[in-house]
């Protein structure tokens, strides 16, 4: 296994943002050309007018910027710091299916006790990143 190989989860999971992104014009657009909102109901990010339904794919990708840096941030880490091993890989792969479902749950039928358990375990590995990350760099 080559230090790259921490790159495969790294480009899916910034693949996903970026397919999360394109679902918000979408929504939006399909929505104003239903006479549902109009652009001053995104003047302040999204007023009180604008349909859940339409919140919720802006919302998911809100989701993907936030704790997903961190893990960016130990990706790049430990392959700066030649860090990356199997085991490290293995996590990065189980979180960005953790994050890409917590999508999937968000983009689809939203149950919110669903999500949470998803957003709380791709958070756990999250975790177990950086404690790897930490416990390499100390050496």
């Amino acid at each position: 296994m080559t230090q790259a190989a921490i790159f495969g989860p790294v480009l899916l999971l910034a693949g996903w943002t970026f397919a999360v992104l394109l679902l918000v014009p979408i929504y939006r657009f399909r929505a104003g050309f239903a006479g549902h909102v109009d652009y001053d109901d995104f003047k302040y990010g999204e007023s009180d007018r604008v349909p859940p339904q339409v919140r919720i794919p802006n919302r998911a990708f809100m989701n993907l910027l936030q704790v997903p840096v961190l893990f960016y941030v130990v990706c790049f880490t430990m392959f700066l710091a030649r860090g990356v091993t199997e085991s490290f890989v293995y996590l990065a792969w189980i979180y960005v299916a953790l994050r890409i479902l917590h999508s999937l749950v968000h983009l689809s039928y939203n149950k919110v006790k669903h999500r949470l358990m998803l957003f709380a375990a791709s958070n756990v590995v999250a975790v177990a990143m950086w404690v790897q990350a930490i416990v390499h760099l100390a050496r």
